[in-house]
Order: structure tokens, then C-alpha cells, then sequence
């Protein structure tokens, strides 16, 4: 039996790290958008690289097992160099290897990670089998006797089984927590009816709730200034429309500005925790994963799984890569400790 079992993409992850990027916002009245750019045509010079292990599924594994959670991962990489890479990653991090399944039609996925002089970066990602993961391929029975289904951002033709995955977690009792990415946001909200209707865990980033629900975040005006407010009054209806599904917990998160949860009752607004920030790649995985992983340990208790969510979050973002600075629990109370000062804001609206 398993503590958890993730679902999702697996990837080898080149790492460019460079300071010619440029950063260039783009406002009009109801919203700024923020572009990466480089000279056009010019030859730039790269600061730093490396290669990693990623994807949704196999960050958030191995973050669970690191929380002392018995991990299993189901993902379909290539018969390739690259898949052995991930699997001896995953090995060294404790996940159990059995439920991967192997292709020789698609390469296993790749992407190009574009770091900027902020810590955030651009992904150019080649989805190779990840976009391809089928019914055909999911150990059902390994599902039924696993605690938590975590379901990783899926694309492609992957999308097509979330639907029939909420239904078999429902069906056998199995907590399902997902993250929510956009290839499914774009296949429109009906397709994710029974996700969201079945899971006790739903999150987004900030972008992709907007996309699912509609809600545009506004910016501050003369005559209203919305910043003064500890929850944006659209992030309220983005979390009570998403939760309207009947998900449990739903949760925002929202950069430098932190995260946002709603339980159907009450909501949760909870800063980021102090990092000095190397690289954002790799962050929600470690968000995501961490708030799950502390939403069992606690019994259920929303405001510590934020705080740990968030202690583990800064971590990462403090390395060069989505897998580096994980934590302990025994780790994250420490730092808890250090920083007594860090609180969740809770709001009755």
C-alpha cells in the first residue's frame, strides 16, 4: 500500500541561466502582463547551466517521499537515456520505480528552462510521451490501495483520463489532490467536472484560476485601491466559484504575494515565506506537494499545511533546480521556529 501516488509529466530539464534577459510589462486597465525578452538576433552569453530532473509528477514524488510518505509515480518517458536518468533520480529519492511505463514511439519529455535575473523563469517544453499517457497504461489497483492520488499538470492527449481517474479515486475512496494546469483549464470547466467536484485538494496558480473561471484580477485604480485588502476581493470569487465544484480545499497561489485557500467556510491568506530567490522553478510542485503531505499529517489543519507549504516553497526557490532544498518536517518546524513572526491570515467573508 502506498502513501501517495503522483500522476503527471516526467522531464529532463536543461537549466540556462542568464543575466541578458530583459523584463517587460505590458498594462492596460484590467491587467499586466509581464514578457521575458532577449535582443533579436543577437548571440547571448549564458551565465550558468545544468541538467535535471522534472516534471509535476516526478518533482512532487519526491518531495513526498522525502516527507517520509511512501511514494509510488505513474509517467510514460521513452526508451532513451533520458528516462534512465529520471529513473535513477527517482530511485536514490526512495519512489518506487514499478508503475513507470516505458514507450519506444515518443521521446521522453524535455524543456529548455530561460532563468531571468528575478529568479522566474520562461519553460520551452517538448512534451514528448508525457502527452501521450493513456487508460491502458494507469495501475488501477495500485491506486485503490494508495491514501492519495496526486494528479501533476497533464497535456495532450493525457488530458482525456482525468475524468475517469476522479471517478476510480471517488469509487475506492482514495483522497484525490490536484493541480489544475492549463492544457485541462483549455479543454473548458465541464471536463472538469468530476475533478472538481470529487477532490479534497484543488490547486491553481493565479493565472490558471483566472483562465478557468473568467475573473480578471483588477489593478488598483484612484478610487479603489484593492491592495489594501488582505484577499483581493477577485481572488474571493475566483476561490468560491472554483469551489463551488465541491472540492474540499481549494487553493490559489500567487507568486510573491503568496497563497490564497478557501474551505467552504473560511478563507486563508498566506504570505511567502523569506527566501532569497535563485530560481522559481519547481516552487507550486513543492507547494503543492508539501501542502498535501501536511494536510494528512494534521489531521486536516488548512493553516499549518500553508505554513509548511510555504516554509518548503522558499527552500526551493533558494536552489538552482525544482528538486534541490526540500525539507523534513522536523526541518520546516525549525524554520518555523526561526521565524515565529509568519502567520496565516484567516478571513470570514
Amino acid at each position: 500500500m502506498y502513501d501517495v501516488i503522483t500522476i503527471g509529466s516526467a522531464t529532463l530539464d536543461a537549466f540556462i541561466e542568464t543575466d541578458a534577459a530583459n523584463i517587460v510589462s505590458v498594462c492596460s486597465t484590467d491587467k499586466k502582463k509581464d514578457f521575458m525578452a532577449y535582443p533579436y538576433g543577437a548571440k547571448i552569453e549564458i551565465d550558468n547551466f545544468e541538467f535535471e530532473t522534472g516534471g509535476g509528477a516526478i518533482n512532487t514524488a519526491t518531495n513526498f517521499s522525502t516527507l517520509g510518505l511512501k511514494t509510488s509515480t505513474i509517467v510514460k518517458v521513452g526508451d532513451d537515456i533520458q528516462s534512465e536518468k529520471i529513473k535513477h533520480v527517482l530511485k536514490r529519492a526512495n519512489v518506487d520505480l514499478s508503475n513507470i511505463v516505458k514507450t519506444k514511439r515518443y521521446q521522453t519529455g524535455f524543456s529548455i528552462i530561460l532563468t531571468s535575473f528575478q529568479g522566474d523563469r520562461t519553460v520551452l517544453a517538448h512534451r514528448g510521451a508525457n502527452a501521450h499517457l493513456e487508460m491502458e497504461d494507469i495501475n488501477f489497483d495500485a491506486i485503490k490501495h494508495s491514501k492519495w492520488l496526486y494528479l501533476a499538470p497533464l497535456n495532450g492527449n493525457s488530458t482525456k483520463i482525468l475524468d475517469k481517474l476522479a471517478e476510480f479515486a471517488e469509487e475506492n475512496n482514495v483522497n484525490l489532490a490536484i493541480n489544475v494546469g492549463t492544457s485541462s483549464i483549455k479543454q473548458g470547466k465541464e471536463n472538469l467536472y468530476n475533478v472538481l467536484k470529487t477532490a479534497e485538494v484543488v490547486i491553481l496558480n493565479r493565472d490558471e484560476a483566472s483562465m478557468l473561471t473568467g475573473i480578471q484580477v483588477r489593478p488598483d485604480t484612484k478610487h479603489e485601491k484593492y491592495s489594501e485588502d488582505i484577499i483581493h476581493p477577485d481572488i474571493i470569487s475566483m476561490l468560491k466559484e472554483i469551489n463551488s465544484g465541491k472540492a474540499k480545499i481549494t487553493i490559489i497561489t500567487d507568486g510573491k504575494n503568496g497563497a490564497y485557500a478557501y474551505d467552504g467556510v473560511r478563507f486563508y491568506q498566506c504570505g511567502e515565506f523569506p527566501a532569497k530567490v535563485v530560481s522559481t522553478l519547481g516552487s507550486g510542485d513543492a507547494f503543492s506537494s508539501t501542502f498535501v503531505s501536511s494536510f494528512e499529517k494534521t489531521n486536516g489543519n488548512v493553516e499549518k499545511s500553508l505554513m509548511y507549504a510555504s516554509v518548503v516553497a522558499a527552500s526551493v526557490v533558494e536552489h538552482f533546480g525544482a528538486q534541490s532544498g526540500f525539507l523534513t518536517f522536523d526541518k520546516i518546524e525549525k524554520r518555523l521556529e526561526e521565524n515565529p513572526e509568519f502567520k496565516v491570515n484567516i478571513v470570514n467573508v
